[in-house]
């Protein structure tokens, strides 16, 4: 999955992030709360802004327009975005300040949240200078995202009118879809939106239930549809937290999705992730309810995150990866952030490799003798190109997907990784293994790689082979059975 040449513009409330991290290690004598010795500051993106920050990690051309104040917080908020690369349509207002919320941290956990905010509507002046950021900066985008978090920007004016309508409207007047993540019970606002993506307590307030009521499968649809039709919106993408999500489209019964399941760390800003990743994928032109998956698996990388943490495209793409049906299947750069990982727990690495065509016993004896040899077994495995030059035309006889699904299906290889060079020299170059394997019809000094492994530190194994096993005598005695 890549996202180069999408563009998604966002629209809503921005806000700085500041984090204080401590340790505690006592009870204060003046009253009983935690003392925090503070060991480091920072700030990120928030709100709307994190949406943005989201897409930019996505790879994806992003323009952020919301209303920002003239004072600290903003001037750190524009250094964060243009850190991250994303386009500033900011308007600065001289009568608000820009919302900030500071979380101190000990021990992993949140002790306490301080919330610096205006709960305002934007002025007339300021609600046509967002408005003309925005049709400036439609042209040539795949997405509006509406990020609304009730701080004002999409708010009411005192004219009873919101910046939404007319938005939505030039964007529709495009063909350029509309996602709004909603804050609040009144959704009329939104009317005209490709879709909304709530949560289950923002469905709830917005359906008008009791505070604890908990609808059942068809009490749920039959809410959903009476929304959409009332508010005058094409979709609902709910998101249910553990559970999962659940997609209701215009003439398509709703689609359940199971959550991805992850332990969580911190569920902020997870909405953010889903509106941004699924903004992403609908800008690039994927449907509606592929690009829900993909949503839903960002939304369970994120949660498995500390704090308000965008997700990387490269963590997408492996978590992707992992629920598909080769995970041991990875892209030489997604291995390397892989092997870092594996290494970070003090795993051994060793690698071996071949084009394993045909497995037979042979095959497996060499990968249980790798796998015992270390934690961590990568397998470099020829490309079907590097095969014919090694073997000729009539080779390989399967092709390299069935190959490395078989490989990845052997207990002991964790990974899997294909090369297109005629050696493995280059990959392991860069893969470095701890442990180098070959069959002891090599000697050390003819085992490609060998000398480099050696001069860093690592070690060279020559495996015992089994009699009578190859893939090429294998090959003969079908060609021999078919004559």
């Amino acid at each position: 999955m890549e996202f180069s040449g999408v563009r998604v513009l966002v629209l809503g409330d921005v806000m700085l992030d500041h984090y204080i991290s401590g340790r505690v290690r006592r009870i204060s004598p003046e009253a009983p709360v935690p003392v925090a010795c503070v060991r480091k500051r920072w700030t990120v993106p928030g709100g709307a802004a994190n949406a943005a920050r989201n897409l930019a990690r996505l790879g994806v051309g992003v323009e952020l327009v919301g209303l920002a104040g003239r004072d600290e917080a903003g001037e750190g908020l524009r250094r964060e975005l243009a850190a991250e690369g994303i386009g500033d349509g900011l308007v600065y207002s001289a009568a608000r300040g820009t919302t900030r919320k500071t979380r101190i941290i000990a021990q992993g956990q949140q002790l306490l949240r301080l919330d610096e905010e205006e709960i305002v509507p934007p002025r007339p002046e300021e609600s046509a200078l967002l408005r003309e950021k925005v049709l400036e900066r439609l042209p040539g985008c795949g997405a509006l995202v509406l990020s609304d978090y009730g701080k004002g920007v999409l708010l009411d004016g005192a004219d009873g009118h919101s910046l939404c309508a007319p938005v939505i409207a030039a964007a529709r007047e495009r063909g350029i879809p509309v996602l709004v993540d909603p804050k609040g019970g009144q959704w009329r606002r939104y009317a005209g939106a490709q879709c909304v993506t709530p949560n289950s307590a923002e469905f709830a307030l917005a359906c008008g239930l009791e505070a604890g009521d908990s609808p059942d499968q068809r009490e749920r649809e039959s809410l959903a549809a009476a929304l959409r039709e009332r508010h005058g919106l094409e979709r609902l993408l709910l998101t249910r937290g553990p559970k999962g999500m659940a997609l209701f489209s215009p003439d398509r019964p709703p689609r359940y999705i199971r959550a991805a399941v992850r332990e969580v760390a911190d569920v902020s800003g997870a909405g953010d992730t889903v509106i941004a990743t699924l903004a992403a994928c609908v800008a690039k032109g994927l449907d509606w309810e592929e690009s829900a998956l993909v949503a839903n698996t960002a939304a369970g990388v994120a949660v498995g995150k500390p704090g308000t943490a965008p997700v990387a495209l490269s963590e997408l793409n492996l978590a992707l990866r992992e629920n598909a049906d080769n995970p041991k299947l990875y892209s030489l750069p997604d291995l390397l952030e892989k092997l870092e990982e594996w290494r970070r727990g003090n795993a051994s690495i060793v690698f071996t490799n071949g084009c394993f065509d045909l497995l037979h016993p042979g095959h497996i004896s060499l990968i249980r003798q790798c796998a015992a040899l270390g934690e961590r077994l990568v397998v470099g495995l020829n490309s079907d190109a590097s095969v014919r030059r090694l073997k000729g035309s009539g080779r390989p006889i399967q092709n390299e997907q069935s190959r490395a699904l078989l490989l990845a299906a052997l207990q002991g290889v964790d990974a899997v990784v294909l090369f297109d060079e005629d050696t493995p020299l280059e990959l392991i170059r860069r893969v470095r293994p701890d442990v180098l394997v070959k069959g002891s019809d090599y000697t050390v000094e003819t085992v490609v790689g060998a000398e480099l492994v050696r001069e860093y530190g690592g070690r060279v194994h020559l495996a015992g082979l089994m009699d009578g096993c190859s893939t090429t005598n294998l090959v003969r005695r079908m060609g021999s059975d078919r004559s």
